[in-house]
C-alpha cells in the first residue's frame, strides 16, 4: 500500500508538468505574484504602519503560504480520481491511494516552496527569525490538514452535483481570499467585524501562525484548537460520504462529465 501510494504521489506531482522542478518553478512563481500583488496593495494603501510590529514581508507571506496551502490542497483532494476513474482498474489502486497521494503530493510541493521562498528572502533581502518555528510550521500542516477536510466533502459530493462542486469549490476559494484574513489581523478588528470571519478555520490558522511568527503579536481571539476539531469532523464526514458515493458509483457517471 505505501508503495502504490509512494507512486501515485509522484504521479500526482508530475500532473501540472512532466518536469518535476517546473512544477514547482511554478508554484513558486504564483505564491511570489501573490505577495507582490499584496505587498503593492498595502503600499499604495498605506496600511503597512497599522498592522504587526516586524517584518513587513513575512507578515504578507505568512498568510499567503498558509492560504496557497489550504486551496492547493482542497482542489488537489476534491479532483482526487474517483470510483469510475480509469485508474481505478489497476488491482492495487483505490480511491484511498488516490485521495492520500493528492494530499501528500501537496503537501510536499507546498513546503518545499515555503523553505525556498523564505531561504531567497534570507539570504537576498532580510535574515528571517521567528518567534516559535515549530508553531508557524504545525499551523501549515493544520492549514493543509484542514483543506483535505474541505476537499474531501467535494469529492464525496462530485459525482452526484458535478457542475455544483466545481462551482462550489471555485466559490470558496475566492472567498477565502478574503475570509481567511490574510490581510488583517484578528486584534485589531471590531468585535461586529470579528464575527463575520471567526467561523472560518483558516482565518483562526492564519492569526495563530503570525502569533507564533511575531514577538510583537498575540491572538486573543484566535485558537487552533477550533479548526483542528472543524477538520477533523469535516473529514470523518467526507470519508463517510466518499464511503456511500463509492458504493452506489456507476460508470454512466464518467461519461456524464
Amino acid at each position: 500500500m505505501l508503495e502504490v501510494i509512494y507512486v501515485a504521489t509522484v504521479r500526482q506531482l508530475r500532473t501540472s508538468h512532466t518536469n518535476a522542478i517546473v512544477g514547482l518553478f511554478l508554484n513558486m512563481l504564483q505564491t511570489m505574484l501573490l505577495v507582490g500583488v499584496f505587498y503593492f496593495m498595502y503600499a499604495v494603501l498605506g496600511l503597512r504602519g497599522t498592522l504587526i510590529r516586524g517584518d513587513f514581508l513575512i507578515y504578507i507571506m505568512s498568510g499567503i503560504f498558509l492560504y496557497m496551502t489550504h486551496v492547493k490542497t482542497l482542489g488537489a483532494v476534491a479532483g482526487a480520481a474517483g470510483p469510475t476513474s480509469a485508474m481505478m482498474q489497476h488491482a492495487p489502486m483505490n480511491t484511498l491511494v488516490a485521495i492520500v497521494s493528492s494530499a501528500l503530493s501537496q503537501l510536499y510541493i507546498q513546503v518545499l516552496t515555503v523553505v525556498i521562498v523564505l531561504y531567497i528572502y534570507h539570504i537576498a533581502f532580510n535574515p528571517i527569525e521567528f518567534e516559535n518555528v515549530l508553531g508557524a510550521f504545525g499551523m501549515l500542516l493544520l492549514a493543509w490538514f484542514s483543506g483535505i477536510g474541505v476537499g474531501l466533502i467535494f469529492l464525496a459530493l462530485r459525482p452526484w452535483f458535478p457542475n455544483f462542486t466545481r462551482v462550489g469549490t471555485q466559490l470558496y476559494t475566492r472567498a477565502n481570499m478574503i475570509a481567511s484574513g490574510k490581510m488583517f489581523v484578528a486584534n485589531t478588528l471590531p468585535y461586529t467585524m470579528l464575527k463575520i470571519f471567526d467561523w472560518n478555520p483558516l482565518f483562526h490558522i492564519i492569526d495563530q501562525a503570525r502569533g507564533f511568527a511575531f514577538i510583537n503579536y498575540n491572538p486573543h481571539y484566535s485558537n487552533w484548537l477550533y479548526p483542528l476539531i472543524v477538520s477533523v469532523v469535516l473529514m470523518m464526514i467526507g470519508l463517510m460520504g466518499e464511503s456511500y458515493t463509492r458504493k452506489h458509483a456507476s460508470l454512466s457517471w464518467g461519461a456524464r462529465r
